[in-house]
């Protein structure tokens, strides 16, 4: 293979989409028909136990590892170690990173306002937002507290990708996977989003809720999270008062978070809405106010009483259909898509005799012999989070790299964590490729193994557009009228630039001019945010593959897809990377080779990380 075809390569990735995705339902579909282990809730013997069955473990568990790691596994046995990962807290976790906050919150931006008219409202009515008070004359009276409004807005989105970087990093080194794997499950479960929730000390809190009772009570969970400051903002608890109840939480807590859709009437939902009336949250603290609580009789699921929210979720756990929910979600995050309704009944009726504790739970299913069947082992498309990390993992890095950059790598191929597409969270399976998606997964390879000469920090450089026009005129020595309007797509450059002097005197007449807040509230976002640390991956493919003896092309190629994937290639692809590998070394021979191993090496990786097969854990 030519190195011109190995450029060329990436385009192939659209093909594979559509590939992808047949090969991967069907070999599911095949699995159900010839396979006895499928749905059998049955232990898995210690006989049947393997590296290849650990490496699984590994991968769902956790986010996979190197071949010491899934060593380490395979030698506890199946028992051994799924009480490792399943029982970790006796496991030390005072070597990870701890998140250091920037410093960008004050007083001021206490119970901050829900939007740009309503804080300057605010200052007009009272003389004062955001700890700032109002002009009592000159020019733009309320500019810097229009500043400060978007510099929050700025620096809390800046500061929640530091804190999605950190907890990326805290997936990749720490020794407890499945707590950190539980945490992402319960970030997509109860879905909410920095892009209205605007406060990254509410989403750094619900982060550290979800690792605490990651594989706790599920019903201890529950309450944690409806009391918790996101998710009463995300979901409007604030307009939750009696007499004019919002359905907004009650809603979501039957249909996306214990019944699933289809298990309750509007009535349940307005009648469970008011049980929540007066559920508020007071900065970081959960509070209810009781004269905003309606203390009448409700009647939910044919049950009627005086409630509140904690017996609305009594109530609800209730419901063999909870059980059902839950365990169909939870089975199909771990063990596969497909599922027959009766392997769900049995494990539902586990979960409720355990009282909704997720650790019985979760053990079944990680000892059973569903759990490594063709059904499962090798079946999932990998999110792109996941992607990423299992990708640092197999390395073996132990730092997680700031280039290519985190964030935006995940957000290219569809996911940003703390930034879930909608209140469902996200979609996962087939949603996760698409022929851009694809594309962009072997981007993401890319980046890793040649790091960008000239990056620029994306945390950073992701102002809008008329953002960065307007630094650019002020920049250049215009004054904030001009800069501001210039750098109006709706208006022409040069016309722009000759506007009358009446025009902006005008401007200059406001009480403040919101794009020059906007621009402002970057600036003071940057100067206070602590950058993320851009370092580059340190790997060395020569190093690691001579360090296990190997000396020939064909042996590097094998320990590189034996590595890295969980789904073996054709003998066909195996051969061409082979020849590939031969072709661009000039030789089969490493040691002779070892001079210029290194090139190539990543050359070959880039193509394996690029195949379809690697898509799947």
């Amino acid at each position: 293979m030519s190195i011109k075809t190995f450029i060329r390569r990436g385009f192939k990735l659209v093909f594979f989409a559509t590939l992808l995705c047949i090969n991967f339902y069907s070999f599911s579909h095949a699995a159900n028909d010839k396979d006895n282990w499928v749905g059998s809730l049955e232990n898995l013997s210690e006989k049947d136990w393997d590296f290849k069955k650990a490496r699984h473990l590994l991968e769902r568990a956790g986010f996979g590892g190197t071949p010491n790691d899934i060593e380490k596994i395979y030698k506890l046995g199946v028992n051994g170690a799924v009480n490792y990962l399943v029982n970790y807290e006796n496991i030390s976790t005072d070597n990870l990173e701890v998140f250091i906050d920037s410093d960008i919150h004050d007083p001021g931006l206490i119970n901050f306002p829900p939007s740009r008219p309503a804080t300057t409202k605010l200052a007009k009515d009272t003389g004062e937002a955001l700890g700032i008070k109002v002009k009592p004359s000159g020019n733009r009276r309320m500019q810097p507290i229009v500043n400060k409004f978007f510099y929050w807005l700025r620096a809390s989105m800046l500061e929640t990708r530091r804190l999605s970087h950190w907890w990326a990093g805290r997936m990749l080194t720490s020794p407890r996977p499945l707590e950190e794997k539980m945490t992402l499950f319960w970030h997509n479960h109860f879905s909410n989003s920095e892009a209205k929730v605007r406060d990254y000390r509410k989403m750094k809190l619900q982060n550290a809720t979800f690792r605490k009772h990651a594989t706790g009570n599920f019903r201890e969970l529950l309450i944690a999270t409806a009391k918790d400051p996101a998710m009463l903002y995300f979901l409007d608890a604030g307009q939750n008062i009696k007499g004019a109840p919002n359905e907004n939480f009650a809603r979501e807590i039957m249909e996306l978070f214990t019944l699933g859709d289809g298990n309750y009437s509007e009535k349940d939902i307005r009648e469970a809405a008011r049980a929540f009336t007066g559920w508020n949250t007071n900065d970081l603290e959960f509070i209810v106010n009781k004269d905003q609580h309606d203390t009448e009789e409700k009647t939910v699921l044919s049950i009627t009483g005086n409630f509140d929210g904690i017996d609305i979720i009594d109530i609800l756990l209730k419901q063999e259909a909870a059980s059902k929910f839950l365990v169909r979600k939870i089975y199909k995050e771990f063990v596969s898509e497909y599922y027959a309704e009766d392997t769900i009944e049995e494990l539902a009726k586990i979960f409720r005799e355990n009282n909704y504790e997720i650790k019985p739970l979760l053990r079944t299913i990680f000892l059973s012999k569903d759990f490594y069947s063709s059904n499962s082992i090798g079946t999932h498309i990998k999110s792109p989070v996941v992607l990423i990390v299992n990708t640092y993992k197999k390395m073996g890095l132990h730092e997680m790299p700031g280039v290519p950059d985190f964030n935006e790598a995940s957000s290219m191929m569809g996911q940003t964590l703390f930034w879930p597409p909608t209140v469902a969270g996200w979609a996962g399976g087939k949603s996760w490729i698409t022929p851009g998606l694809l594309m962009e997964r072997g981007n993401f390879i890319r980046s890793f193994l040649y790091p960008e000469i000239d990056f620029v920090a994306y945390d950073i450089h992701s102002a809008d557009p008329y953002i960065i026009r307007m630094h650019e005129y002020i920049r250049a020595g215009s004054d904030i009228t001009t800069a501001t309007l210039a750098s109006n797509e709706s208006l022409g450059g040069d016309d722009t630039m000759m506007q009358s002097e009446s025009n902006m005197m005008a401007d200059r007449d406001e009480d403040f001019n919101t794009r020059y807040g906007s621009y402002r509230g970057w600036q003071m976002a940057i100067e206070k945010v602590k950058p993320i640390k851009r370092i580059a991956a340190k790997m060395n493919l020569s190093e690691m593959v001579l360090k296990e003896g190997i000396t020939r092309s064909e042996g590097a190629v094998d320990y590189l897809l034996n590595r890295f994937l969980s789904v073996p290639i054709s003998n066909e692809k195996r051969s061409k990377l082979i020849d590939f590998l031969n072709s661009t070394l000039g030789s089969n021979d490493l040691l002779e080779s070892e001079s210029y191993l290194e090139d190539p090496l990543r050359l070959v990786l880039h193509i394996i990380l690029s195949e379809p097969e690697y898509q799947l854990g």
